[in-house]
């Protein structure tokens, strides 16, 4: 989050609840900025209006890439670098070489998207994660409405519209990196 942001949330105690909340709350053209949760809740980054993620994209290359690097490695080792003659084969047998290319193409894509989610989530194990409510890792759903992209509601009109929408908690807080 950016210095000095200032973020209203409010505390919702079920999940039922939170999703009837979110799409009163979107109704009424407030951006939601994130929605913390315990655990996996189905149909929510529909309801926020997530697209799907482009992390697909990246496992397809990096396991192309994986693929690739099989190929061109036995290719070259076996038929130009060292080729052998075993029992009148050929030089480039591309069926002995299928076990090989599928480990390296699985390596490569898993490996890649771990570290592409990593970088793109910010999950290095330098920084700590900042939480408005702690219990959003226990039993609670927090709900963040930034300010900033909010610009014609006041903090007032965002906390009483949180409070209608069934929040048993609403406060303020400034994040600051």
């Amino acid at each position: 989050m950016e210095k000095g942001k200032n973020i209203v949330f409010g505390v919702y105690d079920d999940e039922a609840v939170l999703m009837h909340a979110v799409d009163k709350i979107r109704g009424k053209g407030v951006k939601i900025k994130e929605v913390y949760t315990p655990y996996p809740v189905h149909g929510l980054d529909d309801a926020l209006g997530y697209h799907y993620s482009n992390l697909p994209i990246a496992g397809f290359l990096f396991g192309l890439t994986g693929t690739i690097t099989a190929l061109v490695m036995m290719i070259y080792t076996l038929g130009f670098d060292w080729p052998m003659d075993i029992g009148g084969k050929p030089h480039i047998p591309l069926p002995a070489f299928i076990p090989i290319t599928f480990e390296l193409t699985v390596l490569f894509c898993a490996l890649g998207m771990t570290g592409t989610f990593f970088v793109a989530a910010n999950l290095n194990p330098w920084t700590q994660p900042k939480l408005l409510d702690p219990r959003s890792v226990d039993d609670k759903f927090v709900m963040a409405l930034d300010l900033a992209s909010n610009h014609n509601h006041t903090s007032a009109q965002l906390s009483s519209i949180l409070s209608e929408t069934g929040a048993s908690e609403v406060k303020t807080k400034s994040m600051d990196n």
